[in-house]
């Protein structure tokens, strides 16, 4: 029979499961009689896990509590938690980062040393790429859009458009998009009676929420690729289609988030949506994905550009005779 330390860990571990479970099946696993099971599970509340007993069948659930009990977590969860930790020390979310830097601190006290060793070493040996510094956004401005986009309620806030122009905005929520180090809402605007894709960094709040309303079906089926579509193409002055002769899921892996918007055709081919500034931009961005195309639609000078880096590739490898 467990020590009644170890049993009580035994049984958090398994209420922590979110299962619903029998009296009967704790006593089992425990090894020890339901009357045991019923004193440990009091233990457990007078610890603060907020132990619920289910209705109809004698059993228990492990619920929410309104403050914040001692976890258990195994080796590989402890681990996956100081690893997101020290992620989420350099995030761009503001203020974020010493809440983060508190939280491993207070880990890394309790982890044992052959899981702080492992988490040490993880971070020695790892090098962060691509951290340049980029626009910060207000935990409780995310917190805020999070909880409209939940609860479906309409949101008032100020805008500041790319070009620096100002304008107050009401409009329906839809999603919170993380793409890269930036964050975007996807709504409805109710004062362009359309759908847009707004910076978060860019936005500001004003509480309270608007009314409640009913959510509008988005018009694509995934808002990652509505708004990737959004991004790689209506905010660039340069816009072109061309159709890929490979199947949408063998190039998806060679498209990278904000490139472009890639749109099913059939088992052989799909279309590719993208923009740019420039129409060298185009060329650069519709070759690197290594798939024969046809070009679509695009700027009229876009074949030119196409023919320059023709030529450009051709006169590299020399004579004719060298290829």
């Amino acid at each position: 029979m467990l020590e009644t330390s170890a049993r009580l860990l035994k049984l958090l571990s398994l209420l922590q499961t979110h299962r619903d479970w029998p009296g009967t099946d704790l006593a089992e696993r425990l090894g020890v009689t339901t009357r045991t099971v019923r004193r440990d599970v009091e233990r457990l509340r007078e610890l603060g896990y907020p132990v619920h007993a289910l209705q109809g069948t004698p059993g228990y659930r492990l619920g929410a509590g309104a403050s914040l009990p001692p976890l258990l977590l195994d080796d590989e969860e402890a681990v996956a938690v100081a690893v997101g930790l020290r992620t989420a020390t350099s995030s761009s979310v503001a203020g974020i980062e010493e809440t983060a830097l508190r939280a491993l601190t207070k880990l890394e006290q309790v982890l044992p040393s052959r899981l702080r060793h492992r988490v040490n070493t993880l971070q020695s040996a790892t090098v962060r790429a691509g951290t340049a510094p980029g626009p910060r956004v207000p935990a409780d401005a995310l917190m805020t859009i999070a909880d409209a986009c939940r609860r479906h309620e309409c949101l008032r806030f100020d805008y500041t458009s790319p070009r620096g122009g100002a304008s107050r905005r009401t409009a329906e929520p839809y999603r919170l998009v993380n793409f890269g180090r930036h964050w975007y809402l996807v709504a409805f605007d109710l004062d362009r009676g359309d759908w847009r894709t707004f910076r978060v960094d860019r936005l500001t709040p004003r509480p309270p929420a608007g009314p409640r309303f009913t959510p509008r079906e988005l018009p694509y089926d995934d808002v990652a690729d509505y708004l990737a579509r959004q991004l790689s193409a209506r905010t660039w002055p340069c816009q072109a289609t061309v159709t890929l002769h490979e199947s949408a899921e063998a190039v998806s892996d060679r498209v990278w988030p904000g490139m472009g918007a890639i749109e099913a055709v059939d088992a052989r081919s799909c279309l590719l949506h993208l923009g740019a500034e420039t129409t060298d931009d185009l060329v650069w961005m519709i070759t690197s994905v290594q798939a024969d195309f046809t070009l679509v639609s695009g700027p009229p000078d876009l074949p030119a550009a196409f023919r320059r880096q023709a030529a450009r590739c051709l006169a590299a490898l020399g004579s004719e005779s060298e290829v």
